[in-house]
């Protein structure tokens, strides 16, 4: 039958394709041979070195779709630490400390652990006021989906009955996304290069808690972007100015010259929640609480 309709497909679809070859098969010494199965559907295929340049291009493709696809225009990011306890959880470090370098480490965490309340309530601040335009939602609430202050993030947004973003990637010890973080909005990545793309494209904020190298790494990235004028410059927020000002010497950075000391200004500090939802208020003159 001749098919007329001009707007229609003369192509049947991929996954159409899939579906036939699979009906299709016969048990022969050629289809059994791993070169006989579709390209895109070869797992042994797909992960050769010489796919890299693919891999990292699905990992680009897949959450951008998918996060387009879930009508997420904007996003705030948070990072921060995978160890700092909710303060409930606190006193147990110190009662399972042995000796006294980590009964003094264990006292720091108890006095961090205020930050995992403050990261779930700017969570909630961002997702509760419900900026929506054209179908698309901005400031949603998106972490590396990991425990401890990434948790606090996204507990935050759930508490206010919206979605969240989780970040994962695969590492050698046990990885997996924490239990707030919308399912269909939780990515996995095998290129950090790629998870740390996710978390800026989008973004229109950024809140840094105290954390190790991840959080360092992921911190002096943005800096540098906004610095060397790649991204343009947007709230940079950092909770615990003891914190960061001990672990950190950013004056001698510009006493040295190895700074200007106008970069110091790309960042503000905040110990709270509503101090740091002000701020990102302030910069887009945001009207909601």
């Amino acid at each position: 039958m001749t098919n007329k309709d001009l707007h229609d497909r003369r192509f049947y679809r991929a996954k159409e394709e899939a579906d036939f070859a699979k009906e299709q098969i016969s048990h022969t010494p050629q289809t059994e041979d791993p070169a006989y199965t579709l390209a895109f559907q070869d797992k042994e295929f797909l992960l050769r070195e010489e796919l890299r340049p693919v891999r990292f291009q699905l990992e680009l493709l897949k959450p951008e779709m998918l996060l387009d696809e879930a009508g997420i225009n904007s996003t705030l990011v948070i990072y921060g630490s995978a160890r700092i306890p909710e303060p409930a959880k606190a006193d147990a470090l110190i009662e399972a400390a042995s000796d006294e370098a980590s009964l003094k480490m264990a006292r720091r965490m108890k006095e961090k652990s205020k930050y995992y309340d403050e990261a779930r309530k700017l969570g909630y601040l961002a997702s509760n006021c419900g900026l929506e335009k054209d179908g698309k939602r901005d400031f949603v609430v998106c972490s590396g989906g990991g425990p401890s202050i990434m948790e606090a993030a996204n507990r935050g947004a759930v508490d206010a009955g919206k979605e969240t973003i989780g970040l994962n990637i695969v590492l050698p010890h046990e990885q997996a996304p924490n239990e707030y973080v919308t399912p269909s909005l939780s990515f996995q990545f095998h290129y950090f290069a790629l998870r740390k793309m996710h978390f800026l494209l989008r973004t229109r904020a950024v809140a840094v808690f105290p954390g190790g190298f991840g959080t360092l790494d992921e911190f002096f990235e943005l800096l540098t972007l906004v610095q060397t004028g790649k991204m343009e410059p947007l709230p940079i927020i950092l909770f615990g100015k003891d914190f960061w000002n001990r672990v950190i010497n950013f004056e001698a950075l510009a006493e040295e010259g190895t700074i200007s000391a106008k970069d110091i200004e790309l960042f503000q500090f905040v110990e709270t929640a509503d101090e740091a939802w002000k701020i990102i208020r302030d910069f887009y003159d945001l009207e909601c609480a």
